[in-house]
This record gives structure tokens, sequence and C-alpha cells, in this order.
């Protein structure tokens, strides 16, 4: 007889324990600056504390699939749960900046692979016609940790001091572990499948080596045209083609690659990933022009875009039941069509541009970024087989630090590079102004860049149809 699965009491563990590993991801960004004068060290290398636990997590994501078949969802989410509480332990208690990068990367490890695990688990938990409620519930705690993540990052900072960011974080890790121990129960097979080594190599050169040339290109002065870069991404490419090819041929492969033959997932993946890197991208480019021409200070432009941010978390819990009720193409087609609007806004926007419009726009692109991301994964996740679901989750979510680096990396490169030639042309004394229209320059252009992506989504979106999926076998879920 099988035991019931009490899917509520799992649904909450898996949400305490993201809500703050996820949390931890936005955390620093304002402490960077506070934390070059404690530990003397210069904005590049203070900028590894982020860079470095994005790659991480890109590193690990592939390998996300075996350590799922390996190991039981007790054992993994309580193992990776520990992993981030050494690691937020060692980070609370750093005597300098060495110690602080390797308590920030051990909390990165439980971090990337925390996810999988959680989206896996509630494939398996909850029938496909209530996944899209499930699924833009737990999308709640993805968008909205990190969206507060900077705000209270501030107000600890500055009544607390930076240590807390780690210390006020360790109680509710620890309770975590324990409601875990209590309530978790174990979803799915352990079937244990072959450890093929080259491949785990090939893809930590290639997802890794990836996600750093396209971080790194934006802090080397020459960008992509640096030999440094070009090496780097050329080796990273190559190892990454050679591991699809290896996963190809394995009979038991490490990243399942042939996910891809299904037109629902394909689709729905490659939208995610153009979302993933218009989203990234706008809230680097967004925040640096807010305090350019429109002259804001750095808190006042993290609160401006703060109430966009909330609405996509909590808009997430209700795009779910309404791809439930109406599937996927009501909600994606309306929400790349708003996104191709929003680009062509942003694409004009000017220091005249008045504040609350900026806002209200970047509310809606939030809004309908939320209308795309977990309605067009989430049905492409339903038309895979159960055996694909550890395969299908670890890809997307490898993906999304790939298509941040990339976004962030692509974006800016555009911005820098218009704004710079726009002042080479210019003729005569480089004002303020000049500066200011020069950057307002740069951003048209990275953002005429997003609308070529914001239409390939569109285009892609009228051909999504309703992923049928495979019979699900449910095994006393309450969902």
């Amino acid at each position: 007889m099988t035991t019931k699965i009490n899917s509520k009491a799992i649904l909450i563990t898996f949400m305490i324990g993201a809500f703050f590993a996820i949390l931890n991801e936005t955390l620093l960004n304002i402490a960077l600056t506070e934390l070059m004068d404690v530990f003397k060290v210069d904005a590049p290398t203070v900028q590894w504390l982020a860079t470095g636990f994005m790659l991480v997590m890109g590193v690990l994501m592939p390998i996300s699939a075996l350590l799922i078949q390996w190991f039981t969802t007790r054992q993994m989410f309580i193992g990776v749960m520990s992993v981030f509480l050494l690691g937020t332990v060692i980070a609370a208690c750093a005597l300098n900046f060495p110690m602080l990068l390797a308590g920030r990367m051990i909390q990165a490890v439980g971090t990337g692979l925390l996810i999988p695990i959680i989206m896996n688990a509630l494939l398996l938990i909850y029938r496909p016609e209530v996944r899209g409620k499930i699924m833009g519930t737990f999308g709640l705690v993805i968008m909205f940790a990190p969206a507060i993540g900077p705000t209270l990052s501030g107000v600890i900072v500055d009544f607390l001091g930076w240590r807390w960011l780690f210390i006020t974080v360790i109680p509710f890790a620890v309770f975590s572990i324990l409601f875990a121990f209590r309530y978790l129960q174990n979803v799915g097979e352990v079937t244990r499948p072959g450890v093929d080594i080259y491949s785990i190599i090939l893809s930590s050169i290639g997802i890794g080596g990836i996600v750093y040339g396209f971080s790194a290109a934006g802090e080397e002065e020459a960008g992509f045209s640096s030999v440094k870069i070009i090496a780097i991404l050329a080796i990273s490419v190559i190892s990454a083609i050679i591991f699809v090819l290896r996963q190809l041929k394995l009979k038991e492969p490490l990243l399942d690659v042939r996910v891809f033959r299904f037109k629902s997932y394909t689709r729905g993946v490659t939208i995610f990933v153009i979302v993933i890197m218009a989203m990234f991208a706008s809230e680097i480019v967004m925040p640096m022009y807010l305090q350019g021409p429109l002259g804001y200070s750095a808190k006042t432009a993290g609160l401006l875009l703060l109430p966009g941010a909330l609405l996509n978390g909590l808009m997430s819990p209700t795009m779910g039941s309404l791809f439930d009720k109406y599937g996927p193409r009501k909600l994606i087609i309306p929400g790349t069509f708003i996104l191709l609007g929003v680009m062509i806004f942003f694409s004009t926007i000017n220091p005249s541009t008045p504040i609350w419009l900026f806002v209200i726009v970047y509310m809606v692109l939030m809004l309908s970024i939320s209308a795309i991301m977990m309605p067009a994964q989430t049905n492409g996740l339903n038309e895979l087989p159960k055996h694909l679901y550890p395969h299908g989750t670890a890809i997307a979510n490898t993906l999304q630090p790939v298509a941040g680096a990339l976004g962030v990396s692509i974006f800016v490169s555009i911005m820098t590079q218009s704004q710079t030639g726009y002042i080479e042309n210019h003729s005569g004394t480089v004002t303020e102004k000049v500066a200011f229209d020069a950057m307002t320059y740069g951003v048209h252009h990275a953002y005429w860049f997003a609308l070529g992506l914001a239409a390939l989504a569109f285009t892609i979106s009228l051909f999504i149809r309703k992923a049928v999926a495979p019979d699900f076998d449910e095994k006393g879920s309450e969902g």
C-alpha cells in the first residue's frame, strides 16, 4: 500500500527553504560598496561575490539531474540546505575577503541544486491540470525573494552591518532543515544511473566558461574584442558542443538533450530564455539610467523598480491558475505582445520622460513577464514523460544563469559601445548633458536589440499549443 503524500506539507517545506536561499542571491548587491571598504578590495574583485555565485550555480545545474536520480528527496533537500547553512555561517564569520568568498561559493552550491530538486518533485507530486497554480505559487517565491533582496539589504546594512545579512538567514535555514526532517516525504524513485566523469568535466567547462566569459566581458575594457574573453568563450562553446554530442551517444546521459525533440518544451524554453535575457538586462540597464541622466540615488532607483518586481511575484500564482484554466496561448501571446510594446517604449525614453510613467511601464513589463515565464516553462515540462523530468528541469535551470549573463553582457556592451561612439562623434566639449545624451543614445540601441528578441518571442508564441501530458501516475497526492 502506497503512503499518502502530504503535498501541502512538502510544498511549504520547499517554499521556506527556497525563499531564503534565493533571497540570498540579491541580498549582497547593495552591500558590495561597503564590502570594498571593509576588506580593501577593488570593484572587479568584490564583484566575484555576485559573478562567482552565478558561476557556481551554472556549473552545478547540469549535475542536478544525476544527483536527483541518485539520492532521495529528503536526502537531497536536507543535504543542500545543510550545505547552504554551512556557507552562510562561514560568510557571517568571515575574517577576510577570501573567507567571505568561500562562504558565498558554498552557499551557491546549496542554492544551485535546490531549485531543480524542488521543480522535479513538484512535477512528480501534482497532476498536470493543477501544475500551473503550483508552479505559480513556487514562482511567487522565486520572484518575490530577489525582488525584496536589495531593499531589505539596504535596511539591514544601514542599521545592523553587513554580517547581519548572513546572521539573519541562519535561523531560517535551521528551521527549514528541522521542518524538512519532520514533514518532508520522498517522491520519485532512486535509479542510480551511471556516472560519466567526462560529461561532468565537459559541462563544467562549457557552462561555467560561458557564464564567466559573458559576465567578464562587461568588466573588460576591450569587451568582446578581448583576446582573453574570445579564448574563454571559444573553449567553452567547443566543450559545450562536445558535451551535447556525447550525451546523444550515451545510454545513460548526464543531461538528456533529447528533451528538445518535444516541440512544446523547445518553444517554451526558448521563450523562457528570451524573457530571462530581457528581465536581467532591464534590471541592470534601468538602474544605471535612473542614476545617470535622471539623477536618482542607488537606493531610490531600487525603490522605483520595486513595485514592478513585487507585482511580478504576487501575480505569479494568479497567472498559474489562469494557465490551468485557459491554457498557455491566452497568456503567452498577449504577454509577448505587451513585452514588444514595452521594449518600444524603453527604446524611446529620455530625461524628460515622467518618472511615474516609467514606473508604470516597468510594472507592465514585469506583469507581462509573469504571464510568460512560468506558463511557458510549465507547459513545456508538462509534455515530458516522467523519466525526463530531472533532465527537463535541469536544462531549463541551467539556461537561466547563462541567459542572464548573456543578456546583461550584450545589453551593457551595446549600450556602452553606442555611448562611446556618440561621444567620439561629438565635436566640442563633452559636458554632463552630452554624456547623458550619449547614455540615452546607448540605452535606445540596447532596447532595439531587446525589441528584436521580443519580436522573436511573440512569433514563437503564435505556435504554442497546450502540451499533451503523458499518463500521470498519481501516488496519493492531495494536489
